[in-house]
């Protein structure tokens, strides 16, 4: 895998808005799902680009149903995007619309979550390292010692990143013991019954990883409901996360991505090679940050 830094990604981006030619720009981006601020914190920082370059952009909400996804796509070759900036809801199954864009001559960028098929670059977040650093912060606030819990969510690339690279981190601490793995979908709602359901069964449970903040909302609710002293981290850096740890509540860390980051460094990869670069990466991870009580006082996205 090759990494640049984003500097020298703005060079690049940069030189490619300078060389741009006179027709308008034309963007698609497809999101798995835009019922989650992260996301819509995404479609922002896209429209203030687009905006800039002066281009026009058609987003779509697949809300988690690939078949819809590939649709969608289908619509937007139809309308002649120069540039697909790609947000999977199930990497497999999306493949087909990938290899239908290379063949119409469009840019692809997988953003977030990457995608099967001739994908030119995917730019996403570190999620090993961001199960790595929420567990091993849960590990260390527990003093090495305890019972903990996975709350996993969809089977998506970046999803099972974070759960392996918590495992990882929870295997350097001997007194620390993994009794539970359960699927919170992701979901408030969800999450809010399933880590009802780990407290109740399991009386010394000390802490609960969650794979993303939205989960974590809904764990944090169980924790609170039942009274127990059971400590929380989790994956995203999403506002209500990053106040609830501010407030000292049993949320007590989430590691962070830079959703804006990540798209703005897409386009500028899309750009690049639409204007003639001959070495782009691959492939771009983004740095992630642990957020805590120390930092989460003025942290945003």
């Amino acid at each position: 895998m090759r990494t640049v830094s984003v500097a020298a990604i703005g060079v690049v981006a940069s030189a490619a808005i300078a060389s741009a030619a006179d027709g308008k720009l034309k963007i698609g981006m497809t999101f798995q799902e835009m019922n989650n601020p992260y996301f819509v914190s995404m479609q922002e920082a896209l429209m203030e680009a687009a905006d800039f370059l002066g281009a026009e952009v058609i987003v779509t909400d697949a809300g988690h149903d690939v078949a819809k996804q590939i649709s969608d796509v289908e619509d937007m070759l139809q309308q002649n995007i120069d540039i697909l900036l790609l947000n999977p809801t199930d990497s497999a199954g999306i493949e087909a619309a990938v290899k239908m864009a290379k063949d119409a001559g469009v840019i692809v960028v997988a953003v977030d979550a990457n995608a099967n098929g001739p994908v030119d670059t995917f730019v996403g977040s570190k999620n090993r390292d961001a199960g790595y650093m929420s567990c091993k912060y849960l590990s260390e606030s527990l003093d090495g010692d305890g019972e903990v819990a996975i709350l996993d969510g969809i089977p998506v690339i970046p999803i099972l990143q974070r759960v392996e690279g918590c495992k990882a981190a929870l295997e350097e601490f001997p007194g620390i013991t993994l009794v539970d793995v359960q699927n919170g979908r992701q979901d408030r709602s969800v999450a809010l019954g399933v880590v009802e359901n780990m407290i109740q069964a399991h009386p010394n449970l000390e802490g609960v990883f969650s794979v993303n903040d939205g989960g974590a909302m809904g764990a944090l609710s169980a924790i609170q409901g039942s009274g127990r002293d059971i400590k929380l981290t989790s994956v995203d850096g999403a506002p209500e996360a990053v106040d609830a740890i501010a407030k000292g509540t049993p949320f007590i860390e989430t590691t962070a991505q830079f959703p804006r980051d990540q798209v703005r460094v897409g386009l500028g990869m899309a750009l690049a090679q639409l204007w003639g670069a001959r070495v782009v990466p691959a492939e771009v991870p983004i740095d992630v940050r642990v957020v805590d009580s120390e930092n989460a006082e003025g942290f945003s996205w």
